[in-house]
């Protein structure tokens, strides 16, 4: 079959028989974010500091090993995956200085991927802007660009690092992303989008620094496309397109006052500074330090914290030498000084505010509190890197990523629209991702909150799990409407990330082996995104996923599979999945060799399966106008209305069934025209039908009645999902 796919006038991605591509898959992956050599996972203090001299040769996973890991992705019906890569990656030995056996085992990786008949999206990954930083993304250098010393982060928490953490089996869940609030992320990005408007001392190698940093972000990308498309066997009928920057962050942009929290900064877990106390630790003030919890209403207050005793500076020395990566810096740009005190922001002699609003008006007026921020600044970067793209390739998809949780900027009003575009919005059920639980009693409805809807947080509260399932849908419909107001009804939705913590509850399922919460919980979030409509790539896979260490970055644990589980499944434990089968072959009517991990491919050590390895449509006659899985009953209901010239044309809708959940066949189907087949060994079921309204039901018969018998109390949930 052809895989080339248009998007119609009403953001309906289309193949060449005109049928409805619903895409569904997952990110792959988060191996990606860190170096396979020397190896340094978040948790490793050793090597970490010599990030010029790493290799992401071998990342996601060893090119011999991609077999087993895409045919066990392909065996979950999964259609397409967001390719994982960072720009220090492609780009870690310096400013210009490109990995070019990196991006040729990229390629190599990629054609493997394109002969297991995926689609592919490829996404420059980053988290509170680099590794050195307290994430991923960016190389070790641009911090050494904007003046900042990364040696000096742990003393002065310019950013809290766990591969600097003194023990970090303990490093506090969740802090990570408390960086993007911490004087690192907040001057880089600052720098980033605007540094020509608010540090026009910052001049380097001729250019303002937000130039420099841009222009080497987006030439990395374009030489990686460029090389990536060179030989002709990787076109636009597999690689769907390249999406903009991972999660953008404002950094102090729109900030209405220093001294005092911003309205946005809603995370706060472990010390957390106001920006003006963010700077002065940065320029080795000591001070206590408001420390935060995370409860039902968000964050609040359990006691302070003395940090920089010592008295440390995050910015680089007086005597730093610039000579390391070649650049020269402007006379005005004086090293061993805060960038903002230079720029008037604060006073260092008296350590007093002088202009707290610094950053709340651009230079030409413009407000940028709220969202407007984006407007200018990340539309400037969105423009340029899509001329990037397009002048390497033309007819590509241009995935774009606004502002997480975000209403997005207006891109017909702004003229920064695209033809070919695709809006790919974030969304994590914030409360059960911080506290690693799943509540089936109480949840918030966050969208709401952050957009105004209720006076009071109390008045956000949902109680019940069939309450919490419908605002879990809910807010991602709210998510796609704004995305149809900003972009038009021609431009596709798709979550790009979603996904859930699988280590609750202090890593109870990996004791004992029940995994109910983690598959509520994802049935939860998977019920939004069909009540949705999304089109969606669920964070994350992770080949180096442990039980310890999970997927080895900052604690997070959202592997849909883990060696560890393939491990207590050869050893012959008694940990099990809930609601899987104890005779193996009925896992898709397949005997496995559990000393053969080339035969591993769909369940055994996957997690919480029984909620995302489901039926969903594959390309449909038509638009689907609903459709979703009662996972108690093994139940998939869908309805279409089918376009009389595309069913004339004899093709069938086509429908994932997976083995898990229909055993050795054993369904019943219902249509309201038609005839239908069922395609076992590629687990899909094709349908024929008339136009106008269709509906199909596919019924478990095994699969329902056994899940039915087990004596499980996901059971009495399950009641409540029809």
């Amino acid at each position: 079959m052809s895989y080339k796919v248009e998007i119609d006038s009403f953001g309906n991605f289309r193949d060449s028989d005109q049928r409805v591509i619903t895409l569904r898959g997952i990110n792959l992956a988060a191996d990606s974010k860190l170096p396979a050599s020397p190896p340094t996972p978040s948790h490793v203090s050793e090597h970490f500091f010599d990030g010029d001299n790493v290799s992401f040769v071998g990342r996601p996973f060893p090119l011999d090993e991609a077999d087993v890991h895409l045919a066990r992705i392909k065996s979950w019906g999964f259609n397409v995956i967001r390719y994982v890569y960072t720009w220090e990656a492609l780009e870690h030995a310096g400013p210009g200085k490109y990995d070019h056996e990196f991006i040729q085992s990229t390629i190599a990786f990629l054609r493997k991927i394109k002969a297991c008949g995926f689609y592919v999206f490829m996404d420059p990954h980053q988290d509170v802007w680099s590794r050195f930083s307290g994430g991923s993304g960016a190389p070790m250098w641009t911090l050494y660009a904007t003046g900042l010393n990364p040696r000096a982060f742990a003393k002065t928490e310019a950013a809290v690092v766990q591969n600097t953490w003194p023990d970090p089996a303990s490093f506090p869940r969740m802090t990570w992303a408390t960086n993007y609030d911490r004087l690192a992320c907040l001057t880089i990005f600052t720098l980033f989008w605007a540094g020509k408007d608010f540090a026009p001392k910052c001049v380097i190698d001729g250019q303002n620094i937000q130039d420099y940093l841009q222009s080497h972000f987006i030439n990395a990308i374009k030489h990686f496309a460029q090389q990536v498309y060179e030989d002709g066997d990787l076109g636009d009928d597999f690689i769907l397109g390249w999406e903009s920057i991972n999660e953008p962050f404002r950094g102090f942009l729109g900030n209405r006052n220093l001294t005092v929290y911003p309205e946005y900064q809603k995370l706060q877990s472990y010390t957390s500074p106001t920006p003006f106390q963010a700077i002065l630790l940065g320029s080795g003030r000591t001070l206590d330090i408001g420390v935060y919890d995370f409860g039902l209403l968000g964050a609040y207050k359990v006691g302070t914290q003395v940090v920089n005793p010592d008295g440390h500076s995050a910015w680089l020395p007086e005597d730093y030498d610039d000579s390391r990566y070649g650049w020269k810096r402007s006379p005005e740009w004086k090293l061993g000084e805060c960038v903002w005190a230079q720029h008037g922001v604060w006073d260092p002699e008296t350590d007093s505010i002088l202009r707290p609003d610094y950053f709340l008006d651009s230079p030409d007026g413009t407000r940028l509190d709220g969202e407007s921020w984006a407007d200018t600044y990340f539309i400037g970067h969105w423009n340029m890197f899509a001329d990037a793209i397009r002048s390497v390739r033309p007819e590509t998809m241009l995935f774009c990523q606004t502002p997480v949780l975000a209403v997005p900027p207006n891109f017909v009003e702004l003229g920064a629209l695209r033809p070919r575009m695709v809006f790919t919005p974030h969304f994590y059920d914030g409360l059960t991702l911080i506290r690693k639980h799943w509540s089936r009693f109480w949840n918030v409805d966050v969208v709401g909150v952050l957009r105004g809807r209720y006076w009071s947080p109390v008045f956000a509260l949902r109680f019940g799990e069939t309450s919490i399932r419908n605002c879990l849908r809910d807010q991602l419909k709210t998510l796609k409407i704004e995305g149809l107001e900003s972009f038009g009804v021609g431009v596709p939705c798709m979550m790009s990330e979603i996904g859930i913590p699988y280590d609750m509850n202090d890593k109870k399922a990996f004791v004992d082996g029940d995994y109910s919460a983690q598959i509520r919980a994802l049935d939860a979030n998977i019920y939004a995104l069909e009540g949705a409509k999304l089109h969606h790539t669920y964070w994350v896979y992770a080949s180096c996923n442990s039980h310890k260490w999970g997927d080895h970055w900052n604690g997070e644990d959202l592997s849909l599979w883990s060696p560890s589980d393939v491990k207590h499944r050869m050893s012959g434990s008694p940990y099990s999945y809930s609601l899987m089968p104890s005779d193996s072959s009925l896992i898709g009517a397949k005997q496995y060799s559990l000393s053969d991990e080339s035969q591993i491919t769909d369940t055994i050590g996957s997690r919480a399966v029984e909620a995302f390895c489901r039926p969903f449509p594959l390309v449909t006659v038509g638009v689907p106008q609903e459709y979703g899985f009662d996972i108690n009953n093994a139940v998939f209901t869908m309805e279409i209305y089918a376009e009389e010239e595309v069913a004339s044309k004899l093709v069938p809708s086509e429908i994932h069934v997976p083995d898990f959940h229909y055993p050795n066949g054993d369904l019943q189907v219902e249509v309201s025209s038609g005839r239908w087949e069922l395609d076992r060994p590629n687990q899909i079921l094709r349908w024929w039908h008339d136009g106008g309204k269709q509906t199909i039901q596919i019924i478990g018969i095994r699969g329902g009645q056994r899940m039915k018998k087990e004596s499980n109390p996901y059971i009495d949930f399950c009641a409540v999902c029809s």
